[in-house]
């Protein structure tokens, strides 16, 4: 079982900041990469942000120069700093984890997700 605990969500106003955590535990041998998906309503999720175990990062092109992503490699977690956030940034975000668990077998799992809301 993995477990992938989030955090940091919330309400902010237009050009605001926040940062969200995720931390992964669990039957984990290797963890490959780790990111983060977001899903607005009436929308398809999409991804956000990912730092893999190179540490190599890629943003959608929407967020670039506005979020950076980070992580502790011992912890197991990554963070997302997310400035000048816009009313278009308002969805759910679901952290990811692209693993290796014991078998092995290489495994993808998203989190329960964490609400991040910018209004005026």
């Amino acid at each position: 079982q993995v477990r992938l605990t989030e955090s940091g969500g919330g309400s902010v106003q237009p050009g605001g900041s926040l940062t969200l955590s995720c931390a992964a535990s669990g039957s984990i041998l290797k963890i490959n990469a780790m990111g983060w998906y977001r899903q607005a309503p009436g929308k398809d999720r999409e991804l956000v942000a990912r730092i893999r175990s190179t540490g190599a990062t890629t943003y959608a092109d929407s967020v670039k120069d506005r979020f950076t992503i980070s992580r502790d490699t011992v912890k197991n977690m990554i963070f997302l700093q997310m400035n000048s956030l816009q009313l278009e940034d308002t969805a759910v975000y679901y952290c990811n984890a692209m693993y290796l668990s014991p078998g092995p077998r290489e495994s993808n799992y998203f989190g329960q997700g964490t609400q991040v809301t910018v209004s005026s």
